[in-house]
């Protein structure tokens, strides 16, 4: 198996790896789980998907950006919490108003930056009108459209992620790893 962190091991986990598992024990992100986004992938695992690999992409390119907050911002594009397969009048056209509702559900979670704003808001262009503004908002914009529809032809992905996912959740009270 190749590994997940071949290059800059030390640097993504410091990063990456720490922004998730923060996320993951002091907002409701672990809650997006419980959601599927495309295919059979999950809104966790299309979250992760996307900073990972918007991370690498601008790590690969030399694009320089605020790192620590594009990893969040990406962490939280869709942090929308709830099933958007099932339409109701509360939640509007999914596409949409999405951005509006996840950039909310932060706010009131946790501390979000500008660029953490910008990223989450806009990462819908151009379903939303208002362009990134941002070279880590464009980041995560290219790589959500790219990794949506990756997840909506092809099943079981993501295996790397899916176990680091598991080794950043918290551990449960009882002191026993989750299944």
């Amino acid at each position: 198996m190749r590994q997940l962190f071949s290059a800059r091991r030390r640097e993504i986990e410091t990063c990456f790896g720490s922004v998730l598992t923060e996320l993951l024990s002091s907002t409701h992100l672990n809650d997006s789980d419980s959601f599927i986004q495309h295919g059979d992938t999950t809104v966790l695992l299309h979250s992760v998907a996307v900073a990972f690999y918007s991370y690498k992409l601008c790590r690969r390119l030399g694009i320089r950006v605020p790192y620590r907050e594009l990893v969040r911002g990406a962490l939280l594009h869709d942090y929308f919490l709830y099933d958007w397969h099932k339409h109701d009048s509360e939640h509007g056209l999914h596409g949409f108003s999405h951005p509006a509702t996840a950039l909310a559900n932060a706010r009131r979670d946790t501390q979000v930056s500008a660029t953490e704003a910008n990223i989450i808001a806009r990462h819908m262009f151009p379903l939303t009108p208002a362009p990134p503004a941002n070279r880590a908002a464009w980041a995560v914009c290219l790589v959500d459209k790219i990794c949506s529809v990756y997840e909506t032809f092809n099943h079981n992905i993501y295996p790397e992620l899916r176990d680091y996912i598991r080794r950043c959740r918290p551990m449960p009270a009882d002191g026993r790893a989750a299944a």
